[in-house]
């Protein structure tokens, strides 16, 4: 269930190579090697496929610091993957077609990475029977039974709420929340569970400091805030902050930490609940 470019994220990611007080170096350099513009480039790098010009410098501490501008990265492909459900909503007016382009549009934006996540989560916690073979399992790129049987439930759930919302004309804001608040989620696991492994996405992609983990969560709260009002802020977060508790345990107590196959179930499930949230609020 592994692309190629997901691997390719994760060698560049890796610093298995470096020895630990370098990175310690490294870790006090990034307040002069990094800025907020390099910050955000390099999170589009890692959380999307568009094209933008080569981003070399992938080191733990560097990945770490960049994840408050995560939600703002959602944000961008979000807008870009309305852009096409636009067109066909105009051209045929039907809910179900836009959501569908929508979420095609956005899955291709950020090469099905989040959907890999989940997919090998489900058919390694499903189909291991201790912790090391689930982590074997994640890593095998056939797909299982699970992983169908998952990819299905959470793509048709995603369609039924972006229709639920077409109804109440608010479409394109949830898509847009959902989005943003789904990406702030991700380093709050990435915060409170350690590497489940030595390597890959998400030892490569370092434990962020509470500060900007918090800025990110503090933004992406904000943009529902200005999108959806009150209300749906509070629901949407009460919504991410279940998914979050429940992906964290799940994972803690199948394979003992995060990987980034958890970090991209923790965005597909904070999608779903916060989805669930805003309609059970602005329905």
């Amino acid at each position: 269930m592994v692309s190629e470019d997901h691997n390719q994220n994760e060698t560049n990611m890796q610093s298995t190579d470096t020895p630990t007080g370098d990175r310690h170096d490294d870790a006090d350099k990034t307040s002069v090697d990094a800025s907020v513009l390099s910050d955000f480039w390099r999170a589009m790098a890692l959380l999307s496929r568009v094209p933008l010009p080569p981003v070399g410098d992938f080191r733990a501490a560097l990945i770490a610091r960049s994840v408050w501008c995560w939600p703002l990265v959602g944000l961008v492909l979000a807008g870009l993957a309305l852009l096409p459900a636009m067109l066909v909503d105009f051209l045929t007016g039907n809910p179900l077609v836009y959501a569908i382009f929508a979420i095609a549009a956005m899955v291709l934006l950020s090469g099905a990475m989040h959907e890999d996540g989940i997919a090998d989560c489900a058919d390694g916690f499903g189909g291991g029977m201790d912790r090391d073979r689930k982590l074997e399992i994640m890593r095998d790129s056939t797909l299982g039974t699970y992983a169908v049987v998952m990819l299905i439930l959470t793509l048709g759930l995603r369609l039924v709420l972006i229709t639920a919302a077409a109804d109440i004309g608010q479409a394109g804001i949830l898509f847009l929340i959902m989005a943003v608040i789904s990406r702030a989620a991700m380093p709050v696991v990435m915060r409170i569970l350690p590497p489940a492994r030595d390597n890959g996405l998400g030892k490569g992609a370092g434990r962020p400091g509470w500060l900007p983990v918090l800025i990110g969560f503090a933004i992406a709260s904000a943009v529902v805030l200005v999108l959806g009002g009150i209300g749906a802020m509070f629901a949407v977060i009460v919504g991410v902050m279940i998914a979050i508790l429940i992906v964290a345990m799940v994972a803690r107590s199948q394979i003992g930490g995060q990987t980034g196959d958890v970090l991209g179930a923790t965005q597909i499930c904070a999608e779903l609940f916060a989805g669930i949230g805003f309609i059970a609020v602005m329905a």
